[in-house]
């Protein structure tokens, strides 16, 4: 049976954290394993990416293998051939591969029918890739995982889902801030807040994400006035644990959900998440082919 990884939910404590000791160690020689040589690996893109095609067809070039790219207007499944017979014909090409789609019934399909590892390069359920970067994040700031507390502030989007799933198998307490109307259902043991000053006290990272996703345009404005008193600027992570860092996923819009002094202070760690997408995943990698 293939391994798959679709939600983050699949990995136990005891493989989450040696996968992120083994990103912390692909980081420091990223050239250190070619776990991928002679295997081809198979990136479906059916929305835009900047940080997971990047780190993915690079992490999957550092393990030695052959990425390959696959946009919506190369694949027939755009012109209707189903999810089944998509995932029976790629199984039988690649050893691995990964999709950047919209709903999650996409990928819990290509999972059902693929006899190779299919894993989850974001829906609009879930994001548990960023997650394992996060994770890795939080591990090479503070040094342990366990009794750290992390406060998302903003939609209670697939990101905050993500980050709730896999914190709480990693030991750290999850809490989410949203205004009402934008509240993530109660997942895997995250804390619910509506007040994000409340939800910051003792916070030792506080994350945040874009107001208007791919797909809100049309709500942008609603948006916007309903988040408008999440911003991560200074003064709110003034509230939170004296060590505290900013985490958001990118891309940003400085000014809105964030302030352009914390996104370039040094009060974050947003660009070592992005390098860590692709270490975390290149442990993935090695995981699921193992």
């Amino acid at each position: 049976m293939a391994r798959h990884f679709l939600t983050g939910a699949e990995l136990t404590r005891d493989e989450l954290l040696a996968l992120l000791d083994r990103a912390i160690e692909l980081k420091r020689d990223r050239l250190a394993s070619d776990a991928l040589a002679g295997k081809s690996i198979g990136l479906i893109f059916q929305k835009p990416s900047t940080r997971t095609r990047l780190s993915f067809e690079a992490g999957v070039f550092e393990l030695g293998g052959h990425p390959i790219i696959l946009r919506p207007d190369e694949m027939q499944m755009e012109r209707g051939e189903s999810i089944r017979d998509t995932a029976l014909v790629l199984s039988r090409h690649v050893q691995a591969f990964g999709i950047r789609t919209h709903a999650d019934v996409i990928v819990e399909e290509l999972a059902r029918y693929a006899t190779v590892p299919v894993f989850n390069m974001l829906t609009a359920g879930h994001h548990p890739c960023q997650a394992l970067a996060d994770l890795m994040t939080l591990r090479e700031t503070f040094g342990a995982l366990d009794g750290l507390v992390l406060t998302y502030v903003g939609d209670g989007n697939n990101v905050a889902r993500s980050l709730a799933i896999v914190g709480a198998i990693a030991g750290v307490e999850v809490r989410v801030a949203s205004p009402e109307g934008y509240a993530l259902e109660p997942v895997a043991g995250a804390r619910l807040f509506e007040d994000p000053v409340e939800a910051v006290d003792g916070a030792h990272a506080v994350y945040t994400d874009v107001w208007v996703s791919m797909g809100d345009e049309a709500t942008a404005d609603d948006r916007r006035r309903a988040l408008a008193s999440y911003r991560v600027d200074d003064a709110l992570l003034d509230l939170a644990a004296p060590e505290v860092v900013a985490l958001h996923d990118l891309p940003a819009h400085a000014g809105e959900e964030i302030t352009a002094e914390v996104l370039y202070g040094d009060r974050q760690r947003i660009w070592e998440q992005a390098e860590n997408r692709r270490h975390a995943q290149k442990a993935l990698l090695e995981l699921l082919l193992r």
